[in-house]
């Protein structure tokens, strides 16, 4: 029995009501604009679910888009973003499960995908123009910055290469879209000394006193990432080695892994935090926490943001916009000022090549100055040694 009829003469789809005992059926056929043959599309147990779909299948047939399908002697999936965005998740809980994605990783993909379900979610995903995301694109840029756009464009292409793969669309388009440059918003703000002092100072007046000196020094004296410093264990850091103390630490974004020995402040600070957490348990009788992490609570859940202690310790000392990666550059910044040079820089942060350190070369320009005055001064007094010339065989 045909149950609904919708279209014109280039764009005719039929829904068929089949009726069985326990429950009814309704199947949606469609006539091919290149040949005038019926065919069958889907099935759907609610007309409801239906008629959508019939819309929609109606659309392509006037957008052209069925006669590419029936060219590659395939079948649209006609999948919405949020659909297509759920299957890839599971996907990238696989790559998880296998090693293959680290697990912050993935963290970071599903939030960016939450906030993208919110815009996109309940389009087809085939109707997703590429205007409507450069759009988009410009409008993050805008509001929040070419990072964050360049975040959230890079998890639209995974959705639209996956959504290629399944048939959710006919073609990648979004592939063509370029990123933002984002050279204008790297971040080049440092402590020097006497800041850092006031910032270690500032936090022991916040709820986070107790472990917020080991994370400060270990971004300011080892140029840790928060990454790297959240996922530390206490069986990375060895507090008796050589009477100074060893750390290794692992970055995720690189893979790379560095050890360092411990600076001195910074095993205080660690120290302290371990007795802390040590006495805190034994006046709350908890016998395993079940946890090797260095930052985690009294019950071995790890700590993932302290964002909270971070901008109150920022206030109090009146610092604005300072965020716990400019730590690293607080780190780098002050390894050149103390002599040492680019080179130095990329190996004791785990960088894998210099153009990543080449924010830091203008911080360069005295240690050459001293260099240039020492040679002048060289040849001025290079005179002595009169007009010999030295031949080099």
């Amino acid at each position: 029995m045909c149950f609904w009829r919708g279209g014109n003469k280039m764009a005719t789809v039929v829904i068929q009501k089949r009726e069985r005992q326990n429950r009814n059926s309704y199947v949606i056929h469609y006539k091919d604009p290149s040949t005038a043959k019926t065919k069958y599309y889907k099935t759907f147990k609610r007309f409801k679910d239906a008629q959508q779909a019939a819309n929609e299948l109606r659309n392509l047939i006037d957008l052209g888009k069925i006669l590419g399908i029936q060219k590659k002697k395939t079948k649209l999936n006609l999948l919405t973003f949020s659909e297509v965005a759920e299957l890839l998740k599971q996907e990238w809980y696989k790559s998880v499960n296998q090693g293959k994605l680290k697990e912050k990783t993935f963290e970071e993909y599903v939030y960016q995908l939450n906030v993208l379900n919110r815009i996109f979610g309940k389009q087809l995903l085939c109707k997703i123009l590429k205007d409507e995301i450069l759009r988009y694109q410009a409008g993050v840029a805008s509001e929040f910055s070419n990072v964050t756009s360049n975040r959230r464009v890079f998890i639209i292409k995974q959705v639209f290469k996956y959504g290629l793969e399944i048939r959710a669309v006919l073609d990648d388009s979004v592939v063509q879209i370029k990123y933002l440059s984002e050279k204008e918003q790297e971040r080049n703000k440092f402590l020097l000394p006497l800041d850092l002092d006031r910032i270690i100072e500032a936090s022991q007046k916040t709820r986070g006193k107790f472990y917020m000196p080991a994370l400060i020094y270990l971004g300011a004296e080892h140029g840790a990432s928060r990454q790297e410093a959240l996922s530390l264990s206490w069986r990375d850091i060895d507090f008796d080695y050589n009477g100074q103390g060893m750390i290794r630490f692992f970055r995720t974004k690189n893979s790379r892994e560095r050890t360092e020995y411990l600076m001195p402040r910074t095993k205080e600070a660690l120290l302290k935090w371990q007795e802390h957490q040590r006495w805190m348990r034994y006046r709350k009788k908890i016998c395993h926490c079940g946890s090797d992490f260095v930052f985690c609570r009294l019950n071995g859940i790890p700590i993932k943001r302290f964002d909270k202690a971070c901008r109150a310790t920022c206030e109090i000392v009146g610092v604005k916009d300072f965020h716990y990666h400019d730590l690293r550059h607080t780190f780098c910044s002050n390894v050149l000022f103390s002599g040492g040079d680019l080179k130095d820089v990329k190996e004791m942060i785990g960088q894998n090549d210099l153009s990543m350190t080449d924010r830091y070369s203008h911080l360069t320009l005295n240690h050459k100055r001293l260099r240039q005055d020492k040679l002048a001064e060289y040849y001025v007094n290079g005179k002595e040694w009169g007009t010999h010339m030295v031949h080099r065989e």
